[in-house]
């Protein structure tokens, strides 16, 4: 094990032996950590539990008491995967709620320089924040979805997975699953084609859902329309059918409708 005599550690920590801490971290009450991790100088970490192998930075604050004005001190946390990247000053608050409520993290998850993952936040595997990227409370943000530098995202929305937003976005209602979003409000550009390929999606997935967006942005139909319409065209196309599903059970909207100051320049 190799803590810096700097370092601050509360008794009921449990660290590993294969662990390093750098000089002046503070690892406070109820912090769990898994093999392999290590934090560099002056972080702070509280009431998280954090995966094998995962990286934090200078400065990181993981754990605080989140910024909701209805928190009166329960025992809530922060899980975080394995194999993370959690860059220079990033803030990931505890739940907010009942006891026992957790913010939560998934595996190969990197949030770069600034980051915020606000309280009761769930973040899936292998999603990417830019720096400054800010997610308020009780969001949901799917697998493989990558948010653009200070970019930011209104609570209790979702963001579907393999999604891609633009730099500056901004976004109060719920982003379709592997769509190119931008601007202010992040409107809808179509399917994420290059991070599909790059993901090992197939010429004709990625052809199919360049017709599902078509559709999606056309504006003829209702929302109810257009999940009945692609169920009909693509009913054995998984990533259609998850679309289907996401439209389905939105509860705050989607943008569709252009904007003057949506980012025009936003292409592949």
């Amino acid at each position: 094990m190799a803590i810096h005599k700097t370092a601050i550690i509360a008794d009921n920590a449990i660290i590993p032996k294969s662990c390093e801490i750098g000089p002046y971290t503070i690892i406070g009450e109820d912090v769990v950590l898994g093999e392999n991790v290590k934090i560099a100088s002056h972080a702070n970490i509280e009431y998280s539990e954090i995966g094998d192998g995962t990286t934090i930075s200078p400065y990181a604050s993981i754990g605080t008491p989140p910024q909701d004005l209805s928190y009166k001190g329960q025992k809530t946390g922060v899980i975080i995967g394995k194999n993370c990247l959690i860059k220079e000053n990033v803030t990931i608050n505890r739940a907010a709620g009942d006891e026992g409520n957790f913010t939560k993290i998934g595996d190969k998850v990197m949030l770069m320089v600034g980051a915020h993952v606000a309280h009761n936040c769930v973040v899936e595997d292998e999603a990417i924040f830019a720096n400054l990227a800010t997610i308020g409370g009780h969001v949901h943000v799917g697998k493989c979805a990558f948010l653009g530098g200070m970019s930011v995202y209104h609570q209790n929305i979702r963001i579907g997975e393999y999604v891609i937003t633009s730099g500056f976005s901004a976004s109060r209602m719920d982003i379709v699953p592997f769509a190119k979003v931008g601007g202010c409000p992040a409107i809808i550009h179509g399917p994420n084609i290059i991070g599909l390929r790059r993901r090992g999606f197939s010429s004709e997935e990625r052809q199919n859902l360049r017709k599902a967006f078509k559709l999606i942005v056309e504006r003829k139909y209702l929302l109810s329309e257009v999940a009945n319409n692609l169920e009909k065209e693509f009913p054995a196309d998984k990533n259609i059918l998850r679309i289907v599903e996401f439209l389905r059970t939105t509860k705050r909207g989607i943008y569709l409708r252009k904007d003057s100051c949506m980012s025009e320049s936003f292409e592949e």
